[in-house]
């Protein structure tokens, strides 16, 4: 009990003096939690299959802008930004590791938290996205996402918050519209230059024999590291088919953050995995391993 307590109280102590710039420039809003549960709990909701709106111009305006000035490293116009369209940042310590994130999540229970979250690691600098736009649907890609941001330092996750059926139509499915907070958020980090990695999964099948498609959305040339991840899959025993060499199912050709990725000059990186390389398959160590070493290469880069 006493190991426990004074865990909490070192972590704690790490909120207030471990890097802290002026007051204006950190979250007024602080929690000690575990990252893991925090992040997939929120996921867990996209199961019910809760009614989804998107958000209209002005709120999506206003995240892009509050967004934008977090990553800037200016908080106070962030908190302020956000606050006008019902959202808020939080400071969060994680009592696993020590590592704090900041979240910009909805304020109150609603429409407005069915719209996603951002999670982005506040111990480093910026160097990588993962984007899980269909979480619950697309089962395990939301575990692996956190499982990727806690793994390699300087990175960012982007979450949507519905179910991709959830809205009407295709209202939901937030990889192929425009009109989400989770497309402008993962727009304001390629405008940025920061290069993203967007999780999917989906069943192996007679026209899909794959456990790995990796493309890069509407653009049909590869960065060295994207084949350099196809390679270590590969070579890990994944069979893998690449999508700027060849025709393969679920390219993503489409994806509308794909499309956003060229036009901003960002690197995208669209990986769809089948179910025995995500969760609890027997090729999921493999798969995560792999995708780590990637991101690593991000970071690397941006130093």
């Amino acid at each position: 009990m006493l190991t426990s307590v004074g865990m909490m109280l070192a972590l704690l102590g790490c909120q207030v003096t471990q890097g802290e710039g002026p007051k204006a420039e950190r979250p007024e809003l602080r929690e000690l939690v575990n990252i893991d549960d925090r992040i997939l709990e929120y996921t867990r909701g996209a199961a019910s299959r809760a009614p989804y709106t998107p958000p209209g111009d002005t709120a999506r305006e206003g995240l892009a802008e509050g967004v934008g000035h977090l990553l800037s490293g200016d908080t106070g116009e962030a908190e302020q930004r956000l606050a006008e369209v019902g959202f808020q940042v939080t400071r969060l310590t994680d009592t696993a590791s020590g590592r704090r994130y900041d979240e910009v999540a909805a304020r109150e229970p609603g429409d407005e938290a069915r719209w996603g979250r951002l999670y982005v690691n506040a111990d480093a600098t910026l160097r990588w996205s993962i984007q899980v736009p269909h979480p619950v649907a697309d089962s395990d890609t939301e575990s692996l996402g956190v499982r990727l941001l806690e793994k390699v330092p300087g990175g960012a996750l982007v979450v949507a918050g519905a179910h991709r059926t959830a809205g009407r139509g295709d209202a939901a499915d937030v990889a192929h519209r425009t009109d989400s907070a989770f497309h402008a958020i993962v727009v304001e980090m390629q405008k940025r230059g920061i290069p993203g990695m967007q999780l999917h999964g989906f069943a192996r099948g007679a026209d899909r024999p794959f456990d790995a498609v990796l493309s890069t959305g509407a653009t049909r040339t590869a960065p060295t590291e994207a084949a350099a991840l196809a390679d270590r899959m590969q070579g890990d025993g994944l069979k893998v088919c690449r999508g700027w060499s060849k025709r393969c199912p679920l390219e993503g050709t489409t994806n509308a953050q794909g499309k956003s990725a060229k036009r901003n000059g960002a690197t995208f990186l669209h990986v769809e995995l089948a179910p025995g390389a995500r969760g609890d398959g027997s090729d999921a160590d493999e798969a995560a391993a792999a995708l780590s070493g990637l991101l690593e290469t991000w970071s690397d880069a941006g130093r």
